[in-house]
């Protein structure tokens, strides 16, 4: 669920698992689309267009119709409870999330805390595990840190970049954020190569590498087949 472009679809599929690749992004699933032709994948993915709040009796895959039902990074949903649900009822044997496990993946948590900046922590796996719980389960958590490189061209650049941080309450810092930027940016040795997004690195880096806390939340489904 919420498989975007097929980061994880295809890989799957490539290893020889059926996948059914659900996201509530027509522009997404056209992208994978794209990455199923590309890789020959035809008749192993099955695109699905679903979103959280969809009755997934009506459009979503039928009561335990997969061995593991699971969303990476992809808990957009205001009724996390009712979210976890619809993975637990379509999955036969397991079931797992990942969710951010301190600051939004958009945030600098190193320097937000240099320029003194707020920044609030998501508690959402917290409420996910407490959640399972109560629903019956047994989830396991495993944490994990996933490195992320900003780069830029100028320090023009990478103020305009980072000032998106800068918000609720934050948008006083953008001289201390100047100040940062200035002090701590230095080469970067992969200048001009493919980055994370396919979009050729920038100039200029941070001398820190931002880390983003992840939660892998797993559990057995608790939900009865249907009848």
């Amino acid at each position: 669920m919420g498989c975007g472009a097929g980061s994880i679809a295809i890989p799957l599929a490539q290893a020889g698992h059926p996948v059914i690749a659900a996201d509530f992004s027509p522009a997404m699933l056209g992208t994978l689309d794209a990455g199923i032709e590309y890789y020959g994948l035809e008749g192993r993915i099955t695109p699905l267009e679903l979103a959280w709040d969809d009755d997934w009796d009506l459009v979503g895959p039928v009561a335990k119709a997969v061995d593991v039902a699971f969303a990476s990074r992809s808990v957009t949903t205001t009724n996390l409870k009712d979210a976890l649900a619809k993975l637990d009822r379509t999955a036969r044997r397991r079931c797992a999330v990942t969710m951010v496990a301190n600051s939004s993946p958009r945030y600098d948590l190193h320097l937000m805390n240099a320029i003194g900046a707020s920044v609030t922590c998501s508690n959402g796996f917290v409420y996910a595990f407490n959640i399972l719980i109560q629903m019956g389960a047994l989830p396991q958590v495993t944490y994990f840190e996933s490195p992320r490189r900003d780069t830029f061209d100028s320090l023009e650049a990478g103020v305009a970049d980072f000032s998106r941080m800068l918000e609720h309450g934050n948008e006083d810092k953008i001289d201390r954020l100047r100040d940062y930027i200035a002090q701590h940016m230095i080469e970067n040795p992969h200048a001009g190569e493919p980055g994370s997004k396919g979009v050729p690195q920038g100039r200029y880096m941070l001398d820190h590498i931002r880390k983003v806390r992840w939660a892998f939340i797993a559990w057995e489904p608790v939900s009865a087949p249907s009848s």
